[in-house]
């Protein structure tokens, strides 16, 4: 990530963490205003994502700082700590206002000043949602976990505020009081749900398990523009150190080619990556020469030493391109 992507997250991050800060304030009034359980999921919500906020503030400082002895692949996962710290509160959140809906069942009370804490609500949901939008976003631009998280928990934020208005307006007209509760254990599953999805892929990149869409994406647009002397691609792999993509992988070129022209063909490869994920990419490309047995897939049509002919390309795929083996076509029966 450029010092400019990093500088704009922290910025957007301050924003997040204020503005959660300010929302928890107007739902708490409108809770203590209406003693709505639905709205006190809002609320607790809320509190999750002010401590998520600040966290994720701290996590993109972490991720900004430049690599040192330590850490000499950066800071990076500290983005997926904080998400899996946000995805935490989340569920807690979700408990917690399971509990309070069920005892409410058990024990009904009358709930009062429903129009303002409707108006109150739908306010910090247009907030949410705008907020929400803009971290998405500038989180999938500069490829930062942390922020693009913050983003989604805002907007389901947005839609769970959206079901307490909703449960709210119904209570309003009908005055049946335990409807409250009912809306508030089926956001309580929206909850739990959230909480599920930032955990499970916050724990992913933590232990840098692979991104099956990544890499199929990446792949296809390799295969989509591979060059001549390009013989194969194998043993690929990409790892996220938070807005940091780490690319490890074998490129097979044409034997006779010396240091400097093997080394342009992988200068190549990096150029045409960057082209399209941006300059936030580290390469460790190791070059192999071809061996005699790839003559019938290499499309090099000025090869100086080929000992077949060509036969046909064999496309890259996710399958071919993860094994650490070099390429050939299947002998024919």
């Amino acid at each position: 990530m450029t010092t400019q992507g990093s500088r704009q997250n922290l910025k957007i991050q301050k924003w997040v963490a204020a503005v959660s800060l300010l929302l928890l304030i107007v739902k708490s009034i409108a809770y203590f205003s209406t003693h709505s359980v639905a709205v006190l999921t809002d609320a607790l919500e809320s509190i999750a994502n002010v401590a998520a906020g600040f966290i994720g503030l701290y996590s993109l400082y972490l991720a900004a700082q430049p690599r040192d002895e330590n850490h000499p692949y950066g800071h990076g996962k500290a983005e997926f700590l904080s998400a899996a710290i946000e995805g935490t509160l989340i569920g807690i959140a979700g408990l917690i206002v399971l509990y309070k809906a069920i005892d409410q069942l058990v024990h009904p009370q009358t709930l009062h000043k429903l129009d303002l804490g409707i108006i109150l609500v739908a306010a910090t949901a247009i907030v949410n949602y705008a907020l929400g939008s803009i971290c998405i976003a500038t989180g999938k631009k500069n490829h930062s976990i942390a922020l693009e998280v913050s983003g989604r928990h805002l907007q389901t934020d947005t839609y769970s505020t959206i079901a307490v208005i909703a449960g709210l307006a119904l209570v309003f007209f009908t005055r049946i009081f335990w409807l409250d509760s009912i809306v508030a254990i089926l956001l309580t599953i929206l909850l739990l749900r959230t909480s599920y999805i930032i955990l499970r892929r916050s724990i992913a990149g933590i232990m840098d398990e692979a991104d099956q869409q990544l890499l199929e994406e990446m792949i296809a647009y390799i295969n989509k523009n591979r060059l001549e002397n390009w013989v194969d691609l194998h043993n690929f792999r990409v790892i996220k150190y938070g807005s940091v993509l780490h690319i490890d992988c074998h490129l097979t070129v044409p034997w006779y080619l010396n240091v400097a022209e093997a080394h342009h063909e992988i200068d190549q490869l990096a150029a045409l990556i960057r082209n399209e994920y941006g300059e936030s990419v580290e390469f460790f490309v190791h070059s192999d020469g071809c061996k005699p047995f790839q003559c019938p897939l290499c499309r090099k049509q000025d090869c100086p030493v080929r000992q077949a002919s060509f036969e046909k390309t064999i496309p890259w795929t996710l399958d071919n391109v993860l094994q650490n083996q070099r390429h050939r076509l299947k002998a024919k029966s």
